[in-house]
């Protein structure tokens, strides 16, 4: 797939007030709701494997600095430690309950926490793994100058091609060779045209995974 880089002065400084604005009054609207499925879902995790409801991990943030991202736990606890930092389709780390939760994305609900504290916004690329930093380039770390995103269009694109890491000798080698630069070029492409439109399609197709409907 080749997706047409975004030109490093194409894209704008940062992210806008109002912006901000707009993530705090949608978190606030939907918590009550969100907070019920987050205390069903977290029971449904703790009453289906050993561990924890909730996963915590070290991603990088806007301006390289570094936070806890919360999910709801998807893997065997520990399970983290024992293989590569991204997952296939089939990864056997994942228990049943977290295939489904990481298929519908609704593991990703725990950081409407890392929203209203500021580090994330609703729409934007995905906070990366540090480990996999040193494989940007100059252009793909400017999207480090941006708060990182619960939906994004690179995160949907990998969501769409986990399966393409299953069976292979090494998930990590493939996935920066075949899927990272694809998927920093499509949020490198929605920073450049980043617009209220784009923002209302990339939340449809958020919810269609949800659905089911990818």
């Amino acid at each position: 797939m080749i997706v047409e880089r975004a030109p490093a002065d194409r894209l704008p400084r940062g992210d806008t007030a109002s912006r901000r604005a707009v993530d705090v009054v949608v978190a606030l609207v939907l918590l009550p709701f969100l907070l019920v499925l987050l205390v069903l879902l977290g029971l449904l995790v703790r009453c289906t494997s050993r561990g924890p409801a909730l996963y915590r991990q070290w991603r990088v943030g806007r301006g390289m600095r570094p936070f806890t991202i919360l999910k709801l736990r998807s893997m065997r606890v520990g399970a983290d430690r024992t293989g590569p930092a991204v997952c296939g389709a089939a990864d056997p780390r994942v228990t049943a309950v977290g295939q489904w939760l990481r298929r519908t994305r609704l593991d990703e609900l725990p950081q409407v926490v890392n929203l209203l504290r500021g580090e994330m916004t609703l729409i934007g690329p995905r906070p990366e793994v540090e480990r996999f930093l040193p494989f940007y380039t100059p252009d793909e770390l400017r999207l480090l100058d941006f708060r990182p995103g619960i939906i994004g269009p690179g995160a949907l694109y990998a969501a769409r091609h986990c399966a393409e890491l299953d069976g292979t000798d090494s998930a990590e080698t493939q996935y920066v060779e075949r899927q990272l630069h694809v998927k920093l070029a499509l949020d490198l492409a929605y920073l450049r045209d980043r617009r209220p439109a784009t923002d209302l399609r990339l939340l449809a197709e958020a919810a269609g995974t949800v659905l089911g409907r990818r």
